[in-house]
C-alpha cells in the first residue's frame, strides 16, 4: 500500500509556514517591522527557542532580515524585479512611460474584474475607505498626498483580486512608480481641472466595484489610465514646446 507514517510538524516550521503566508498574500510587506519577540511568541503559542528557530529559518531562506538594536523587519524582497541597469534605461525613455501605463490598464482592468467578482465585504470597505481618504485630501490642495493616496488606492484593488503573483509583480512595479521612475505623480495633481477628473474617474471605479459590476470597473480602470497617458503626453508636448519658445526668446534678446 502506498502510505508512509505521519510525521508530526515542528513547531518551528508551522511558525515559517505561517510567516511565508503571510508574505506571499501581501499581508506583511517588504520592510514591515515584525512584532517583539515576547508578543510573537505569545501571539502564536509558541515558545520562544521555536520562534528563533523560525526566525532563523526564514531570515536564512531570504524572506527577514534582523537590524542589530531595532528588530526582525520583512526582507526587501522586491529589489531584484529589475536590473538596476534596467531601471535606468525606464526612467530615461519616454516609450517606457507609456508602456507602462498600458500595461498598468491591462493589468488593473483585469483586477478590477476580478476584485469585484472576488473581493470580499471588507476588501470593498478598504477600497471605499482609501477612496474617502482621497476625497477628503482633495480640498487639501498638497499634491504629494493625493498622489500616495491614489498608489494606495489601485493597490488595494489589485490586493481585492486574490491572486498573488499580480498582487507582488504589481507592488514592485509601484515601487518605481513611487520613485520617480517612469513619471512624476505629483505633476498629475497639480492643476485643478485634472485634479477633478481624476478624483471623479476614482469615484467611478469605486462606484462600480461597491455594485459588483465587474464590466463596468474594468472600463472605469481602463478610462482613468487613457486620461493618464493623454494627460502625461500632453504635459510633455508642453514642455517641449516651452523649451523651443525659450529658445527663440533667448535668439530675439540676443543671447
Amino acid at each position: 500500500m502506498p502510505f508512509e507514517p505521519v510525521q508530526p510538524e515542528k513547531l518551528s516550521r508551522s511558525v515559517v509556514r505561517q510567516i511565508e503566508k503571510l508574505i506571499l498574500r501581501g499581508i506583511l510587506r517588504p520592510g514591515e517591522r515584525l512584532p517583539s519577540e515576547r508578543e510573537m511568541s505569545e501571539r502564536l503559542g509558541v515558545s520562544r527557542p521555536s520562534l528563533r528557530e523560525a526566525l532563523a529559518d526564514l531570515q536564512q531562506s531570504g524572506l527577514l532580515t534582523s537590524k542589530a538594536g531595532s528588530g526582525v523587519y520583512v526582507a526587501e524582497v522586491f529589489g531584484n524585479a529589475f536590473s538596476e541597469a534596467l531601471v535606468r534605461l525606464f526612467s530615461t525613455h519616454d516609450e517606457a512611460v507609456f508602456d507602462y501605463i498600458a500595461f498598468r490598464r491591462d493589468m488593473e482592468g483585469l483586477a478590477a474584474a476580478r476584485a469585484a467578482t472576488h473581493g470580499t465585504e471588507t476588501d470593498l470597505k478598504v477600497i471605499d475607505t482609501l477612496f474617502q481618504k482621497m476625497e477628503a485630501a482633495h480640498s487639501k490642495r498638497n499634491p504629494q498626498e493625493e498622489a500616495a493616496l491614489d498608489a494606495d488606492f489601485h493597490l488595494s484593488i489589485i490586493e481585492a483580486s486574490h491572486n498573488v503573483i499580480m498582487l507582488h509583480m504589481m507592488r514592485s512595479m509601484y515601487q518605481l512608480l513611487r520613485e520617480g521612475v517612469f513619471y512624476n505623480r505629483q505633476i498629475m495633481f497639480k492643476q485643478r481641472m485634472t485634479r477633478d477628473s481624476l478624483l471623479d474617474q476614482h469615484r467611478a471605479i469605486n462606484d462600480a466595484l461597491q455594485a459588483r459590476d465587474a464590466a463596468a470597473a474594468r472600463a472605469a480602470v481602463e478610462a482613468h489610465l487613457s486620461f493618464v497617458e493623454q494627460a502625461l503626453a500632453d504635459h510633455q508636448q508642453a514642455e517641449r514646446n516651452e523649451r523651443i519658445a525659450r529658445q527663440r526668446f533667448d535668439h530675439e534678446m540676443g543671447r
